[in-house]
């Protein structure tokens, strides 16, 4: 079904092409205001109207309403075979702006999920890719989450042995400040190697998960195409 085709526009609809695309508020609320008639109203206005609230949803940051209603339009799509716009891909931008609102969320896993769909509905698809390194960095594993609390515990032992320094070494043991220095300086140094080194490791082992993963399903597209 073509994304809009009809040649006849109810008052609503003409009403709503109004209102400038950008003003993301007004579609909301023209949208929330009228929701029964419009969903009265031919399947092309409904549409094209339920995409732009959606997508209203999520540039003004109502995460959470927009994933229960991305899903709606998402259905539709499916459902009614929508053909998307010249140039685009209705579906993928949809999905895309799903997994955006999840990570908004603090939904990592839902937001993986997805984005291991839409690549593997297209491997060439570098927002999803580069989206997708995102979402995993910010699932941290156990190993980093060992490697933060190793340097939490380093820097609070750090400031212990710099208030000691402070208050019992320099006014009563100046003799030993040399060495009560080289000692808070080594711990601290320590900690922030713990942090530092494994914040980078996540990040490389993230970088070639990834590519290898993106690498293997363009091999299984291309190895489908030839047969």
């Amino acid at each position: 079904m073509p994304f809009y085709q009809s040649t006849y526009h109810s008052k609503t609809f003409r009403d709503f092409k109004g209102i400038e695309a950008t003003n993301y508020r007004r579609i909301i609320h023209f949208y929330e205001d009228r929701e029964d008639t419009i969903r009265g109203l031919d399947f092309e206005e409904y549409f094209e109207m339920l995409v732009a609230y959606v997508n209203s949803l999520f540039e003004v940051g109502f995460h959470q309403k927009h994933l229960l209603m991305v899903d709606v339009a998402i259905e539709e799509v499916i459902v009614q075979n929508v053909a998307s716009p010249p140039g685009e891909n209705l579906y993928e931008q949809l999905l895309f702006r799903k997994a955006a609102s999840h990570f908004q969320c603090l939904q990592y896993e839902k937001c993986h999920y997805i984005l291991l769909q839409l690549i593997r509905i297209d491997p060439y698809h570098n927002d999803a890719i580069g989206f997708l390194k995102k979402c995993l960095r910010r699932m941290e594993p156990a190993f980093l989450e060992r490697a933060k609390a190793t340097a939490i515990f380093l820097f609070l032992l750090a400031a212990l042995v710099i208030s000691i320094e402070v208050l019992l070494v320099r006014p009563f043991y100046e003799m030993h400040t040399g060495l009560v220095e080289r000692s808070r300086n080594t711990i601290f140094g320590i900690g922030c190697l713990s942090l530092v080194g494994g914040l980078l490791w996540h990040r490389f082992r993230v970088e070639q998960r990834v590519e290898r993963m993106v690498q293997q399903i363009r091999r299984e597209k291309l190895l489908r195409q030839e047969k």
